[in-house]
Formats: structure tokens, C-alpha cells, sequence
């Protein structure tokens, strides 16, 4: 009885890029959020309080300020979950093919993607709706010596009777959008971790 044996040729030895890209992969982190370090903003009586701050006490509300939580980033982020995650697994793909670039890109869309959710929350989300105190004083936040049409509106419906959140639906009104900052600020970051 003979066994033939077949040989294996290695046309391209791909091992020292696949391992690197592996290791890169797993020494990288998708952060999604507000960073601290370029979030600042004008804000009235020349307070410091940046985008990421004021994400924070939104996220998770403020008793001692009377702000309830209207939570935006962590449900964004979840909801936009499936997604990233495909763009994850592309990523790892990439990386046992040995092609960084292509790994990169990868997590660089997981990013965008799940930054993109948390923005999408903002304009779409269900919240807690504003007190009429909060859209009489908005314009003051803005710097501006009037209201916008929006706000007047709301103000009457609130004063002819209406719900809170039925007035702010009816004029257009968003409970974390004001100026646009804050949602404009949430972005993505892919970082060696440390």
C-alpha cells in the first residue's frame, strides 16, 4: 500500500503581519463620547462647564440641580450595537488577513457608528419634557435678547392649557437640543490601550 503525500507550498509567508495586526487589534480600544479636552463652550456668567460635563449630568440627571436624567450616549450606543458589532467582527477579520489598514477602517466605522447612535438619540429619544422655566431661560444660555418663535409658542400652549411635553412636541422643541453643541460634541476615538 503507497501513501502519496502532498506538499504544502508557501508562496507568501503573511505570519509576522498577521500577528502584528492581531496584536494591534487587541491592544485597541472603540471609545464613544464627549471628551473632556475639546468640549468647551460659551456659556453665560462665563461659566467653565464643558460639553462633557453638562453630557454627563444629562446622562444621569442632577438632583441637586433639579435636572432629571434624560440618558442619550449609553441607549444611543445600544441601540447602534448590531452595527458596530459587524464592523467589529470586519476588524477582526482584517486582522487574521494580516491587512491593518483595512483592521483600522474597520474600527474607525465601529466608532463612527456608535457616535452617530448617540447623535440620533438626542434628536429622536424619548425624554423628560422641559419645565417652561428651562425654555424661558434657554435664550439667555444662547445670549440672544429674544426667543425663538419655537419657544414663544410652547409658552402659549403651556399658558392655554396644554401638556408640557404635548407643547413641545407640537412646537418642535427638543429637551438636549438648544444650540446643537452637545450633540455636535459626542465623536469616536479608536486609542491603544495603555
Amino acid at each position: 500500500m503507497s501513501r502519496t503525500v502532498k506538499r504544502l507550498r508557501v508562496k507568501q509567508d503573511k505570519v509576522p503581519e498577521v500577528l502584528k495586526a492581531l496584536r494591534d487589534l487587541t491592544g485597541s480600544q472603540v471609545l464613544v463620547g464627549i471628551p473632556a479636552s475639546t468640549t468647551e463652550r460659551e456659556s453665560e456668567g462665563g461659566s467653565d462647564m464643558t460639553n462633557s460635563e453638562l453630557g454627563y449630568i444629562h446622562e444621569f440627571g442632577s438632583p441637586a440641580a433639579n435636572i432629571p436624567a434624560r440618558p442619550f450616549l449609553i441607549p444611543g450606543v445600544e441601540k447602534s450595537l448590531d452595527r458596530a458589532t459587524h464592523q467589529l467582527e470586519l476588524a477582526a477579520k482584517a486582522a487574521f488577513k494580516g491587512d491593518a489598514t483595512a483592521m483600522d477602517m474597520r474600527l474607525e466605522m465601529a466608532g463612527q457608528i456608535a457616535a452617530t447612535g448617540a447623535k440620533r438619540e438626542i434628536s429622536y429619544g424619548d425624554f423628560i419634557p422641559l419645565k417652561p422655566s428651562t425654555i424661558r431661560n434657554r435664550r439667555r444660555g444662547r445670549r440672544t435678547k429674544s426667543m425663538r418663535a419655537a419657544e414663544q409658542q410652547y409658552l402659549t400652549l403651556v399658558a392655554g392649557g396644554m401638556s408640557e411635553e404635548d407643547a413641545q412636541s407640537a412646537a418642535g422643541i427638543r429637551p438636549l437640543i438648544d444650540t446643537g453643541a452637545l450633540r455636535n460634541s459626542i465623536t469616536s476615538v479608536v486609542r491603544k490601550r495603555k
